[in-house]
């Protein structure tokens, strides 16, 4: 059984503030260990129940967060920067599964720890055929491309809330209560690890069950932006149109290539960001 581990690490148990999750902060060895710990109780979980082949995405800011010599299951480890596919990069229809590791809430969220989506300089809301979603929403785009079932998500309350509509069989561990968008009340990193490892063991034992995303097509995905002027420069991309002075919507009856115009967009903005 092969695997595809997307990871993020705000999710994490014990991680609260930037410093913790941002490379060359004073906190970030301890929260990169946090991960470490997390992402390899996943995967001792799953080995458990029969799974044998991983491929894991460090999908974090840099994307080198992760040691590869420290992975368990002699895993695959896909790092660094600008990754066609982004956060979710390396998955194919080769994957019996996607687990999304120490994922958090949608920048909107009320109470959800270091809430973001995709990039809080830029991105101030994202709509998926209406309905509002994170980075776990988006990136079941690419998984229902692929025709991969979201078999497990970590991190907050919120997290697992919202991913909910999307992969309603998912195994949803949380592992801390998001009280502000700075401050959680952490499971110990040992309980939670424990948690990850047997909720990992059981989305892979049921994983006959667990089924693709299925998105309304053709997919609409509205993105509202901070300020006017990335609204503007998101048009450069195709199958963008603007609908409001800030909003724009990329429409798609191709999920990939939807995700892809969304990760073109992204890129764009942060160039924007980055010169201001």
């Amino acid at each position: 059984m092969k695997l595809f581990l997307s990871t993020d690490i705000e999710g994490t148990s014990g991680i609260v503030a930037w410093e913790q999750i941002v490379e060359g902060k004073t906190e970030y060895a301890q929260g990169r260990l946090l991960l470490t710990n997390e992402v390899n109780a996943v995967i001792a979980g799953a080995q458990e129940a029969g799974a044998s082949e991983f491929v894991v995405n460090d999908a974090h800011s840099f994307m080198r967060n992760l040691h590869p010599q420290d992975l368990l299951g002699e895993a695959t480890l896909i790092s660094g920067q600008h990754k066609p596919l982004y956060m979710m990069e390396g998955l194919d229809s080769s994957f019996d599964g996607a687990l999304f590791v120490s994922y958090h809430g949608s920048i909107g969220a009320e109470k959800a720890i270091l809430s973001h989506t995709y990039n809080p300089r830029a991105i101030w809301e994202v709509r998926l055929n209406s309905e509002i979603v994170g980075e776990s929403g988006i990136n079941a785009l690419v998984a229902a491309h692929y025709g991969v079932p979201i078999i497990f998500i970590s991190g907050d309350e919120i997290t697992a809330r919202e991913i909910t509509n999307i992969a309603p069989q998912a195994e949803k561990i949380v592992v801390k209560e998001s009280l502000g968008r700075f401050a959680a009340a952490n499971l110990h990193p040992n309980v939670a690890c424990r948690l990850l490892r047997e909720g990992a063991n059981r989305a892979v034992r049921n994983i006959q069950v667990m089924r693709p995303p299925v998105f309304t097509r053709p997919v609409s995905l509205e993105v509202t932006f901070l300020v006017a002027d990335m609204a503007e420069m998101a048009c450069w991309v195709r199958n963008v149109e603007r609908i409001g002075p800030r909003t724009i919507a990329i429409r798609d009856e191709n999920l990939l290539d939807l995700y892809r115009s969304f990760v073109a967009v992204l890129l764009l903005t942060r160039a924007l960001v980055d010169t201001h």
